[in-house]
This record gives C-alpha cells, sequence and structure tokens, in this order.
C-alpha cells in the first residue's frame, strides 16, 4: 500500500516522503495515528499544501527534545531496592520505577521513551540508560540502583521458645477446639 508520510518515522520514512509499506501496518498504526495518509492525487495535492506547517510543526519538536535532552544530559537518578548481601535484587528496576524516579526529579519522562536493550536491570549498582526522546535524539542517563540490604528472616521453628508446648496447653486446646 503506497502512503505519504506525515511526520518522520524510524526505519520508514521522513515528512513528505511516498513509500509502501505493508496495507495492515498502514491501515491499523499508521492512519488511524495521523502519522500517514493514503497516496491518492487528491491527497498528495492536500499534502504539497500544508507541507509547510508539517515541517514546523516537526521542526518544534526536535526543538522540544532537544531542550528535553540538555536538562536530562549527565543527570543521576537513583532508586533503592531491595537486594540480598551480593548487590542481587529482588525483583527487578524496570522502566515504571525508572520513569517515576525521574519525574520525582522533575525530568518529565515518559515510561515508552526509556530503553533498557537488556531487560529490566537485577544487580545493584549504576547503569547506563538510553532515553528515546525524538526519531533523532537519544540521550543516555545514569540510574544509580542502590540496595537496600535486608536481615535474614527470623526463622521461628527453630526457637526453642516457640516450639515448648506445656501439657496444661495440649490439655486446653482438646477441651475448647475453637
Amino acid at each position: 500500500m503506497n502512503i505519504i508520510l506525515l511526520e518522520k518515522i524510524d526505519n520508514v520514512g521522513d515528512i513528505g516522503d511516498e513509500v509502501r509499506v505493508k496495507p495492515g501496518y498502514a491501515r491499523n498504526y499508521l492512519i488511524p495515528q495521523g502519522k500517514a495518509t493514503v497516496a491518492t492525487p487528491e491527497n498528495i495535492s492536500k499534502f504539497e499544501s500544508m507541507r509547510a506547517d508539517l515541517e514546523a510543526k516537526a521542526a518544534g519538536e526536535l526543538e522540544k527534545a532537544q531542550s528535553r535532552a540538555e536538562n536530562i544530559e549527565g543527570k543521576i537518578v537513583s532508586i533503592t531496592a531491595n537486594a540480598g548481601p551480593e548487590g542481587k535484587l529482588f525483583g527487578s528496576v524496570g522502566t515504571i520505577d525508572i520513569a517515576e524516579a525521574c519525574n520525582a526529579l522533575g525530568l518529565g519522562i515518559e515510561r515508552s521513551e526509556i530503553r533498557l536493550p537488556e531487560g529490566p536491570i537485577r544487580i545493584a549498582g549504576e547503569h547506563q540508560i538510553e532515553l528515546h526522546l525524538h526519531t533523532d535524539i537519544n540521550v543516555s542517563l545514569t540510574v544509580a540502583v542502590e540496595g537496600e540490604y535486608m536481615d535474614a528472616p527470623v526463622d521461628l521453628l527453630d526457637s526453642e521458645e516457640t516450639n515448648e508446648v506445656t501439657s496444661e496447653e495440649n490439655d486446653l486446646a482438646k477441651e475448647n477446639p475453637e
């Protein structure tokens, strides 16, 4: 299916390009999202009349993303998570946790902008993650995961005080089964 792109799309094309994509990709994603339109002679002439507006809008979005990137560059985001003595986390730190920590600092990061190519963070320490703010702008962010070491849980079964049951308690339990 031939379409005209109304904005730059990774691995497809730039604004105004007439490209051929699979029909399902066009009908189910690009056209409903307002990222493309079907390439008919009528739509081509309509696009040419609004091309300057679309390019100005794209330039504005790029400037906004660049200013956000400058604000984010060099920041360190700290996240505290439960961990064992070796620094291995109980659970993991994912995109939701990172987005919440960034927003607490006022960085305004969306969960969809965070890229974790190796999956969620499972070890305490400093990790470099990639933020995809715009199709042309990626910025690196340092996430410091601090392991909050928990003491070993107390095993109540090994305690002799809890295991001792007197014969009086046994007799009471037999008389009053509740």
